[in-house]
């Protein structure tokens, strides 16, 4: 009998040591995931763009499969390449967010490239040209799951550092659980955002007052635009993003110069408004940080189009046999 009751005890002791292992994993995760909060607001605004143009009814399935090589992307390769490097590598993690980065750059200027010079560079239109239409989705949902890597790979280093040294398996844990409650709620609002205009449909044919019926009029007519404005604000976001890795890997690598100058001419500006302090030196930053990443990708672009890329399509081709 005092054998079950010291098993009983045991049991007991276990337990409650569980239970505090899972609320320091949440509460750990919470604090994470609020470090990794501007790189996630970057994330919704960027993939919306992926499904515009598409037919209401591919819409939810193609997010349903960016959304799982998001979580792919976050629990398959990027989790243990991190608690992997982290553990023996530290000082990989910088540069090769920094590779990703000046991919970020290049990706929006690229865009931004084509719609100033729609007939500027035919390396650089053969990356819009979709030669066989059957397979436009499949582009863009490759192309989602390419950015969302980079973007996740941020998200999650941010994260990794704004969590407490714990044991291993907490610290994966806790990881883990922050990368999928990051996806759930990215590509949830994602998927309410690109809706809204069939649930606008739904209450303009179905509402029991004159003023909902106008109301879901309005949504049908202003999702276009706000689908168009997400499209333009992901560009934009890729660039600040992109930008910011680097300036921030250039600082953490031991050159903190244009680190620092972004950061000291954004709280000058902060100065003359002091009542949003906070909101003008994000702003700023962003700007800068943006402007940054623009003349990065458009000197990234000739290098990619005419080197990387022919060098990629080089190695994708079968080889003949005699």
């Amino acid at each position: 009998m005092s054998g079950l009751l010291a098993l009983l005890d045991d049991v007991a002791a276990i337990a409650k040591v569980a239970a505090a292992s899972i609320d320091d994993i949440a509460g750990a995760a919470a604090k994470a995931g609020s470090k990794a909060a501007g790189v996630v607001i970057d994330d919704a605004a960027v993939t919306p763009k992926y499904v515009t143009g598409f037919s209401a009814d591919r819409e939810l399935p193609m997010i349903w499969r960016i959304a799982v090589g998001s979580i792919r992307n976050k629990l398959v390769f990027l989790l243990p390449a991190l608690m992997l490097m982290n553990a023996f590598l530290p000082q990989a993690i910088t540069p090769l967010l920094m590779l990703g980065g000046a991919y970020l750059c290049f990706e929006g200027a690229e865009k931004i490239f084509h719609v100033l010079f729609p007939k500027g560079d035919h390396k650089v239109e053969e990356d819009f040209d979709i030669k066989d239409p059957t397979h436009l989705e499949e582009e863009k949902v490759a192309g989602a799951i390419k950015t969302d890597f980079i973007l996740s790979a941020e998200i999650m280093t941010i994260a990794l550092a704004a969590i407490p040294v714990s044991s291993l398996w907490q610290e994966a844990a806790t990881l883990a659980l922050v990368g999928l409650l990051i996806t759930l709620a990215v590509y949830g609002a994602v998927a309410v955002i690109v809706k809204m205009d069939d649930v606008g449909l739904f209450m303009a044919a179905t509402g029991r007052s004159g003023a909902g019926r106008a109301f879901g009029r309005g949504l049908v007519a202003g999702m276009p635009h706000l689908l168009a404005a997400l499209s333009s604000v992901g560009t934009l976001a890729m660039l600040w993003v992109g930008g910011n890795i680097i300036t921030h890997g250039l600082e953490v690598l031991g050159w903190p110069w244009l680190y620092d100058q972004i950061h000291h001419l954004a709280e000058a500006a902060s100065l003359s408004l002091p009542q949003a302090a906070g909101f003008v030196t994000w702003a700023v930053t962003a700007a800068i940080d943006g402007l940054f990443g623009l003349a990065l990708g458009l000197l990234v672009i000739p290098v990619a189009t005419r080197i990387i890329g022919p060098l990629v399509d080089l190695f994708k081709k079968p080889s003949k046999s005699h």
